[in-house]
């Protein structure tokens, strides 16, 4: 039986009619399906597809598929990973971009090694504020353990990066954790200055 041949106005409306029922992240996996089952390769959509691990891996911070399928996620871009985990500093954005680069980002995107350029770039799109000397981030970072050298004002984020990005973002900002941090504190400076006595 000879397919319905449709004008693209029909085409259009036909796809828009089956999307609109879907959330935002399930919009942009249907497309990208349909993109790959049409052997259509830069649908020119700026959205990472879902990987089969979830690129990160602490409680609440991964967007999940509408299909329920516990191996499919996605992200859509790194405003959304930055709203995800929430770094409350430049070196912590710094290890964000990074890790977006080298996990999530696609085609040319992706990278091992970032560079000033990078973190400007993506502070701007993720709507992070730029700190007042940029140049000096990847550098401070890199003494603060979280990057590694990579040759030529090029930095590689390394294990304790990775394990920042991953594992303790985002911080917890539970009072109740504040305070018995506060007490314990408290404590410790007591027990001090008893033992001078």
């Amino acid at each position: 039986m000879p397919t319905e041949t449709k004008s693209l106005g029909q085409a259009i409306d036909e796809i828009v009619g089956a999307l609109t029922a879907l959330d935002e992240n399930a919009r942009l996996i249907a497309v990208k399906a349909a993109c790959d089952t049409l052997g259509i390769n830069n649908p020119g959509i700026g959205f990472a597809v879902p990987i089969a691990h979830p690129p990160m891996a602490s409680s609440g911070t991964t967007v999940q598929s509408a299909g329920g399928d516990a191996g499919s996620y996605a992200t859509v871009d790194i405003r959304s990973l930055k709203d995800q985990k929430r770094p409350a500093t430049s070196f912590e954005m710094a290890c964000l971009v990074a890790y977006y680069l080298r996990s999530i980002a696609q085609g040319d995107d992706r990278k091992d090694a970032i560079t000033t350029v990078d973190l400007e770039k993506y502070f701007r799109q993720a709507e992070y504020p730029l700190p007042k000397k940029i140049g000096q981030v990847l550098i401070d970072a890199k003494a603060a353990g979280y990057f590694d050298s990579a040759g030529r004002g090029s930095y590689k984020l390394n294990a304790v990066g990775h394990n920042l990005v991953v594992h303790k973002l985002p911080r917890s900002s539970d009072p109740a954790n504040s305070r018995n941090s506060r007490q314990g504190k408290k404590q410790v400076a007591g027990k001090k200055k008893s033992g001078r006595r």
